[in-house]
């Protein structure tokens, strides 16, 4: 049984890779949905041509994540793809703010990225792929929004790593960074600061973002960056230095 798995894929990016996916690869038995709001994944896999699993699970809860390593055992499928998706930020000053919440982003953006990962790994054939979703703000740290600057530069840095590591199988890994998305991520992210005006200046569509992964996963490509705008600043954040970056920031807050 050939898969894919997509995790966060209750709303935004998440919602879109499988509505993507979905189209893109014929030769897929199922489509796995993984996250917290079951509602939200059953709604979206009406719209699936695939089957569909929707597995309501938290991606942080251990046991959870072992029920779902003997799933994994007991079904024993080709997982053409995982898609990891699952994440969130805070933005604000970290001093003040909720430690609960900023460990909470250490926990889905880096370690249960790195489980699930892990887990699905064994059962990936040639050919298969890995999407990462880490962000622009891996490229330097981010004043007002460390904790998920810092997590998305641990996926930036896993992902490249990774996708060296298992060339030599076949698989390929993609760390997808994008800028500001017209997704939720801001109801959240917002909550406790906001972000740069000049960023929302960037902010793009969600299915453009995915079409470009796709694209870049498909051509083995190790990153994927959307907008020219995006592009710009990784080339300023390898050329200029990194103080130089962050006191242009604070200027602009």
């Amino acid at each position: 049984m050939n898969i894919i798995i997509i995790t966060g894929a209750s709303s935004g990016l998440g919602v879109e890779f499988a509505l993507q996916l979905d189209n893109v690869f014929q030769n897929i038995d199922e489509i796995w949905l993984v996250a917290r709001r079951k509602k939200e994944m059953l709604e979206v896999a009406q719209y699936l041509e695939h089957t569909t699993r929707v597995l309501d699970m938290d991606v942080t809860d251990e046991k959870q994540m072992e029920r779902f390593a003997r799933l994994l055992a007991d079904e024993k499928p080709v997982i053409r793809m995982l898609v990891n998706c699952a994440g969130y930020g805070i933005m604000g000053e970290f001093s003040a703010s909720n430690i609960s919440e900023e460990l909470g982003m250490i926990d889905v953006n880096c370690r249960a990225l790195t489980q699930m990962t892990y887990l699905c790994i064994p059962y990936m054939r040639k050919n298969s792929r890995i999407i990462q979703l880490a962000s622009s703000a891996a490229f330097l740290p981010q004043p007002n929004f460390a904790v998920y600057a810092a997590t998305k530069s641990y996926v930036y840095s896993f992902s490249r790593a990774l996708n060296q590591e298992l060339r030599s199988k076949g698989i390929y890994v993609t760390a997808v960074c994008p800028g500001p998305v017209d997704t939720p991520f801001f109801d959240i992210a917002e909550k406790t600061g906001s972000t740069l005006a000049v960023k929302k200046l960037t902010i793009v569509r969600a299915d453009h973002v995915v079409e470009r992964a796709i694209a870049d996963s498909y051509h083995r490509h190790e990153k994927s960056v959307y907008s020219a705008w995006i592009r710009s600043f990784d080339i300023a954040a390898k050329v200029l230095p990194h103080r130089v970056v962050l006191e242009l920031m604070r200027f602009l807050k």
